[in-house]
């Protein structure tokens, strides 16, 4: 049975599910910082999945790469597998503009997380209940 690890559960806001993976926020409003989670027990590796799934996580994450890139206007994108702090497979993406606070360096380390306000956080997500509709199941938030 899929469970979700404890930091990733402590440190974001769970906003639903596609066919395979969980869809979090990360809980710092510095960043647009979105994390899929492949809902499968004791998986650290891409490579482990199924073939079939790694089809999908991949399209999962392109699609929704497309959707925070439009609907955010990023300069950049980061998209990541690290896996350091947290082994249970799991991929960052991390919208990026010129002018946040730690560019052009990585996010990770450079300032403490600052939790969104609710009111953040549903503005955050408007736009996004549109572009995500197909295939995906928002969750019920609780903030």
């Amino acid at each position: 049975m899929f469970e979700l690890h404890p930091q990733l559960d402590k440190d974001c806001l769970v906003l639903g599910d596609f066919p395979l993976c969980r869809l979090l926020l990360n809980n710092d409003s510095h960043y647009p910082w979105f994390i899929l989670v492949p809902r499968r027990e004791q998986i650290t590796e891409v490579f482990e999945l199924d073939e079939q799934d790694q089809l999908q996580l991949h399209r999962e994450s392109l699609h929704l790469s497309r959707v925070l890139h439009d609907v955010f206007r990023a300069d950049k994108l980061n998209v990541a597998a690290l896996g350091n702090m947290v082994s249970q497979l799991h991929v960052h993406h991390i919208v990026r503009y010129r002018e946040d606070a730690a560019w052009p360096a990585p996010v990770w380390g450079k300032f403490s997380a600052t939790a969104y306000e609710p009111a953040e956080v549903l503005k955050l997500l408007e736009p996004l209940r549109l572009r995500l509709a197909e295939g995906f199941k928002f969750a019920e938030l609780i903030l």
